[in-house]
């Protein structure tokens, strides 16, 4: 059990690291400071929940039966929920596509941890998962939203609107 909670936890890591990458190439690209410092708060983000699990992956490493159970005690860092009303891209195409990836991304992430959560006998692993779970859910509510919001802006914008 422990080297198969321990590789959803690699897994986990890595689902971090890429969005930390994504979210930081995002803040790049946006072409204005407001949304680049929403991208990099959430780029932050990405990075604060890679290095809980990373603490997480040495405690039950290197822990035996009970100090893997008590490594999931702490509580990890919470997700932010942002105000994304000053996100305004320099092109509906650049929102449609950053946003339209950030979903699928979350999407992923949430299948994953839910198979995961699904194939355990764990406790203290579904725990987790679930905290995990939670954590991609609040981004996928938030980018749902804003690529709902530039989707339709760019479908006026390309005169498909008859509205």
């Amino acid at each position: 059990m422990k080297d198969k909670e321990l590789r959803i936890i690699q897994q986990a890591m890595l689902i971090e690291v890429e969005g930390f990458e994504f979210y930081q190439m995002a803040a790049k690209q946006c072409g204005n400071k407001e949304s680049e410092k929403a991208f990099m708060e959430l780029a932050n983000e990405e990075l604060m929940h890679g290095e809980y699990l990373k603490g997480l992956f040495e405690k039950i490493q290197n822990g035996d039966d009970d100090k893997i159970k008590l490594a999931f005690l702490p509580k990890p860092p919470e997700s932010k929920v942002f105000d994304w009303k000053n996100v305004n891209m320099k092109s509906t195409s650049l929102a449609v596509s950053v946003f339209g990836i950030a979903v699928d991304m979350e999407k992923a992430s949430i299948e994953f941890y839910k198979n995961a959560r699904n194939n355990t006998s764990s406790e203290e692993a579904q725990k987790l998962y679930d905290m995990l779970i939670e954590w991609e859910q609040v981004h996928l509510e938030q980018f749902t939203k804003r690529y709902n919001e530039f989707k339709e802006d760019w479908w006026t914008h390309q005169g498909f609107a008859p509205f």
